[in-house]
């Protein structure tokens, strides 16, 4: 339907609204799907009239639409099953779970399941989820403001909650315009005609002579105006324009989007059409999914449409949906914009390009014109490292590459960027070049891939997901764009433009991952990832180079740029319309080169230009402020914002940047600042360089670095190996980055942190197996070497606001009103001899255990024990749930085999072999597409989890003289590629991608007694270490450098300490969101939850001395104090 022609059904609603036709109006509103009308949704859900809602509801979307739709039908049809249930009607509840709920299942069929279970209670009450559930009345209530999120929230409302700002009777209006205008037309108009229809044209009878025309009005008697249609807001349709030939093609071309793409692309489905009128010349078809008859999802009527379906449904749960801001409601003021300089930084070279990194909201990475590539951390005002230009293999760039390489002009920098999640970056230059860096430590880019990727320059480039694999777009001179995969294999060339690519923007709509280019002669297109060739060709404003970016939250579109006669342009794109939706003022100027901008918060819009930075507000096309950061600027300064748009980074006329911010930046840097620089700081490496006798002393481990491998091993060991201190004896200081020492904190006192008891845990017979925190953060779960669950929560109060498990309130040991108790079936078993082992689904809602029998599985609400499989022998000493499937649980075995099986089907699916005693670690990584076990024979086996094929195995290096006897366990960092290894002789860190171990720590000092368990914290910043003697050792997650010792005095009892036998931490286990919050499980069943004080809010603290490189074998001068001791452990850090 046209633009037009949809304006004219807003019509037609307002004149039925003001005629009270009430019943037509609804009906055209949900036929039409144009305007969705929140008041009388609302008036139907609070009657409960729940056809009725989903049949208004089903005029605008359909239950499988997207994420959102699935859940407003959800929270619709579970509270129409409560209400049955509510009123003891279980026939009409069965009826709503068999035709209404069923749907579900497909999504989340462990809620399924938990929803069905509500029909065996007597009140649904007693479900802990639903206790607080009130009447009915109220109920509807709470889940209309859910709904009402929702449906904001959804792409398929988009423009549809707003009705038009109209005139009153408007559709009266437009017919006393014609009439006139058929008046004024007539041979012989005569003064206040009489009109009695409008089914055919007007005209005056003639009398004896013409008359002069004259107005025509209906009389008021037959134009009624009652109250206008309410009134929602303003909404501004943007109807097309007339179209040239060419822009007729486009669009014909654009009507084909879908068909074509379902037919021939391998990754993904288009969500694209072309609207019935033809596009002008200055309008982008945007990538949007909307109500059939405009933009809208494809309906395929092939056999393949179930398939299709499912790959673009998103993978998150029913119950799992994120709200993006609501931008009519957001808050916000001028003092947001971060226009303060908080300081310069002074990079000595001409920045070409720059940008933050995502989650560290302070760390800088810098592009120059020399090619140089630098990490700032703008807290402290420090280069953390650069990197400067050099080819770093140029036997495998073209021929054409390598003859030019030493005769043309210099390289330059012409874009950085981040990966999305800030494990990688990259570069490109102005020469076919691009250079990816692995970022493994908190200041360390180690070169990935080099890859020579287009004739001439490279012009930009980025990261996308397509087929949820992370990828590298560019685009160059040669005027194609490509992508590459992580080992530099080409997955897609994209060619299609005129002129040299200036520019690219990857995005996604829930799951379609698209991309837009933009060429120097202003040419825009946008690309799946296939090989059909681009879907649209439309001119940017300006016609020559422009950049786009969507806001943070992907829901709108603006480009930047600037014309050649030097005229810039700043837009807004209308992603239903593809047209121009707003066009920004404010550039005073001429501009000589292109002008730069950036996004923010979803609310404001920068752009460096005429030596001053100018801000708008995205809502409005005046310029909101500017400021010239105390002068000194470029005359078109590059600029960018951090994650948080608290700080942005600007260029300056001396080669500088300044960081401006606002008082929420200011806090930020000041809390940088004040951050410990070791951890700023990245380990100690040498060089690569050794003898074979020396590497033959070390370990039968390659030591070879490639480049495909995000962490390079470092062949050091500390105080047994004479290698590294030769070495370090010979090494220029000025060769490596300086490491500032770390001075060992003491905790022995109980007013040096802060601790809490779980009440009811003391228990002397039963040791604490394993320990758990629930994945919300709010309870902590432990399983007894007799089989016995128990789970602790935290209250919200005033106290507690967050609800988190906290050290400083004590929590409830939690017993469902049942008084069931979770207790693993241990028939027959000898406890001396059990491995209990226990696993958490994702969300919290059941947990699966075993103890030397049965693997049973329990309803985390009810305590009810699910199900049991698995019986033995042999019992089951591990259990991982798959992380992309929880129907799929990794099982290890007392025989040492891995069972993967299917509780849906209830089916082994594979057996793997690979150990030689019982296995005592699984952890799953889906970077890398691995499972990685260990067992009892101090083994590791890698395996595909694709095919379940094993990889590769190695053994755990030993220290000299230790036996490898005792558990083996594994925890992969966030990165997924680097694994923590614990064991009773050591903890070590190993890359995963080339199976090599990059550091390992052993008993030693103050610390000397066996490690009894090792885990990561939620940031992988930290490693939480437990001993055999009560000791608790905190290090540094990637130098495994000790931080903090926490003495058993400092938690324990004095009872406790003093009794016979000894009471230690069995288990640690870390809080899923606060870094420095772990738990233990004592031998003697107790379990404290740790944090530091609240003075100093983190584990360690700096030392006060010099910046210098520790020699003799890494330790500091010997000292009879405990403190200097601890200080060399803290230095003795070995690694491989």
């Amino acid at each position: 339907m046209s633009s037009l022609s949809r304006e004219l059904v807003f019509l037609i609603l307002q004149f039925l609204e003001e005629e009270k036709f009430k019943e037509s109006v609804h009906k055209l509103e949900q036929e039409s799907g144009f305007f969705f009308n929140m008041k009388i949704f609302e008036e139907k859900v609070h009657a409960g009239e729940w056809d009725e809602v989903e049949k208004y509801l089903s005029g605008f979307t359909k239950v499988d639409d997207n994420r959102y739709s699935m859940k407003i039908y959800f929270e619709i049809r579970k509270q129409k099953y409560l209400e049955a249930l509510d009123r003891q009607d279980k026939a009409k509840a069965v009826d709503i779970l068999v035709n209404d709920l069923k749907v579900f299942s497909t999504f989340n069929e462990d809620l399924y399941k938990e929803i069905t279970q509500l029909l065996t209670l007597r009140n649904f009450r007693e479900n802990e989820q639903l206790s607080k559930y009130g009447d009915t009345k109220t109920a509807r209530s709470i889940m209309l403001l859910e709904l009402k999120k929702l449906i904001e929230a959804n792409p398929l409302f988009r423009e549809k909650l707003v009705f038009p700002t109209l005139k009153s009777s408007r559709l009266r209006t437009l017919i006393n315009q014609s009439l006139n205008w058929q008046h004024q037309l007539c041979k012989n108009p005569r003064p206040n005609p009489d009109i009695k229809t409008l089914f055919t044209d007007h005209t005056c009878t003639p009398p004896n002579g013409a008359l002069a025309p004259t107005p025509v009005n209906l009389t008021p008697a037959a134009v009624a105006k009652p109250a206008p249609y309410t009134s929602l807001g303003a909404h501004g349709p943007f109807p097309p324009t007339a179209a040239a030939a060419a822009a007729v093609a486009n669009a014909n071309t654009l009507a084909g989007w879908m068909a074509n793409a379902a037919a021939s692309s391998s990754i993904q489905a288009a969500v694209v059409t072309a609207s019935s009128l033809p596009a002008a010349s200055n309008q982008v078809s945007i990538l949007k999914r909307s109500a059939p008859a405009t933009l809208g999802m494809m309906e395929y009527p092939n056999a393949e449409h179930e398939q299709l379906m499912k790959r673009l449904r998103p993978s998150q749960s029913v119950e799992e949906v994120t709200y993006p801001t609501v931008r009519q409601q957001a808050s916000w003021s001028i003092d947001d914009l971060p226009r303060n300089v908080a300081f310069t930084l002074h990079q000595g070279s001409s920045v070409m390009s720059l940008d933050f990194h995502p989650s560290h909201h302070t760390l800088l990475l810098v592009g120059c014109n020399n090619g140089d590539i630098t990490l700032w951390e703008a807290g402290i005002r420090e280069k953390l490292c650069t990197k400067p230009f050099k080819i770093w293999e140029i036997q495998a760039c073209t021929l054409s590459f390598q003859a030019s390489a030493t005769k043309d002009a210099p390289f330059s920098v012409t874009r950085v960027t981040w990966s999305p999640d800030g494990t990688f970056c990259g570069a490109a230059f102005s020469k076919h070049l691009i250079h990816l860096y692995a970022y493994t430590g908190p200041n360390d880019l180690r070169s990935h891939l080099e890859i020579d990727a287009h004739a001439g320059g490279v012009n930009d480039i980025a990261f996308a997901h397509p087929n949820k694999q992370l990828c590298v777009v560019t685009c160059g001179d040669d005027k194609l764009i490509k992508v590459w995969d992580l080992n530099g294999r080409k997955l897609f060339n994209f060619e299609g433009h005129e002129a040299p690519v200036y520019s690219i923007c990857p995005h996604q709509k829930e799951n379609i991952q698209f991309l837009f280019s933009t060429a120097v002669d202003g040419k825009i297109k946008a690309w799946l990832y296939d090989n059909v060739g681009s879907r649209v060709d439309y001119d940017a404003p300006g016609h020559w180079c422009t950049t786009m970016l969507y806001s943070a939250d992907g829901s709108r579109l603006f480009s930047c740029g600037t014309g050649k006669d030097g005229d810039s342009f700043l837009v807004e794109w209308n992603e239903s319309e593809g047209a121009i939706k707003r066009t920004y003022t404010g550039f005073r100027k001429k501009s000589t080169g292109v002008v730069q901008f950036d996004t923010t918060q979803n609310h404001f819009l920068a752009v460096g230009e005429d030596n001053q930075i100018k801000f708008w507000d995205m809502d409005n096309i005046n310029i909101l402020a500017t400021t010239d950061a105390d002068g000194g600027l470029a005359n078109l300064p590059r600029l960018r914002f951090n994650k948080e748009g608290n700080l942005l980074a600007v260029t300056t006329a001396d080669n500088g940047i300044k960081i401006l911010a606002n008082s929420n930046g200011m806090r930020s840097l000041r809390a940088a600042d004040a951050t410990p620089f070791e951890a700023l700081r990245s380990p100690l490496e040498v060089p690569a360089k050794a003898s074979a006798s020396s590497v033959a002393n070390i370990a039968p481990v390659s030591c070879k670095v490639e480049r495909s491998s995000p962490v390079r091993p470092s062949p050091i060991l500390n105080s047994i190996d004479s290698m590294s201190r030769s070495m370090e004896k010979a090494r220029a200081l000025d060769d490596v980055d300086k490491i500032k020492p770390c001075q060992l904190t003491e905790i022995v006192d109980p007013t040096q942190c802060r601790m809490v008891t779980m009440p009811e845990s003391t228990d002397g017979t039963n040791k604490v197996a394993r320990l758990l925190y629930t994945n919300s953060g709010i309870g902590i779960l432990a399983l007894a070497s007799n089989g016995t669950q128990r789970l602790w929560k935290w209250a919200r109060n005033d106290q507690n606001p967050s609800g988190k498990a906290t050290a400083s309130i004590t929590p409830q040991h939690w017993k469902p009103n049942s008084g069931l108790l979770m207790n693993n079936d241990v028939t027959g078993v000898l406890l001396e001899e059990v491995v209990p082992c226990i696993a958490l689904s994702k969300n919290d809602s059941y947990v699966m255990s075993a103890a030397g029998g049965k693997v049973s599985l329990f309803n985390m609400t009810t305590f009810k024990v699910m199900t049991t499989f698995m019986s033995p022998p042999p019992a089951s000493t591990f259990l991982a749930f798959h992380p992309q499937d929880n129907n799929i649980i990794a099982i290890g075995m007392e025989d040492s085999t891995i069972h993967i099986y299917n509780v849906r089907v209830d089916e082994v699916k594979s057996k793997l072999k690979g150990h030689q005693k019982r296995i005592t670690g699984l952890a799953f990584s889906t970077n890398l597409n691995v499972l990685v076990s260990s067992g009892a024979d101090a083994q590791l086996c890698i395996w595909n989890i694709d095919t379940w094929e094993r990889r590769k195995s190695v053994s755990i290096q030993m220290p000299a003289g230790k036996a490898s006897t005792g558990d083996t366990r594994v925890q992969f960092h966030s990165d997924q590629v680097r694994l923590l290894v614990s064991h009773k002789t050591q903890i070590a860190i190993y890359d995963v991608a080339k199976m090599e171990r990059i550091h390992q720590w052993v008993p030693q000092n103050a610390l000397s007694a066996p490690i009894s368990c090792a885990t990561y914290s939620c940031n992988s910043q930290l490693v939480f270490a437990s001993f055999c003697d009560g000791n608790v050792g905190i290090f540094d997650a990637d130098t495994l450098r000790l931080r903090c010792r926490v003495a058993p005095s400092a938690y324990m009892s004095q009872a406790a300490l003093t009794g016979n036998p000894c009471v230690y931490p069995v288990v640690v286990a870390a809080h899923p969101q606060e870094p420095n919050q772990f738990a233990v499980g004592l031998t003697d069943g107790g379990i404290k939850v740790i944090e530091p004080a609240e003075s100093e809010g983190k584990w360690g603290i700096l030392a006060p001395g010099d910046n210098g490189l520790l020699l003799n074998g890494g330790r500091p001068p010997s000292s009879s104090s405990a403190a200097s001791n601890h200080a060399a452990a803290a230095d003795q850090v070995q690694r491989l």
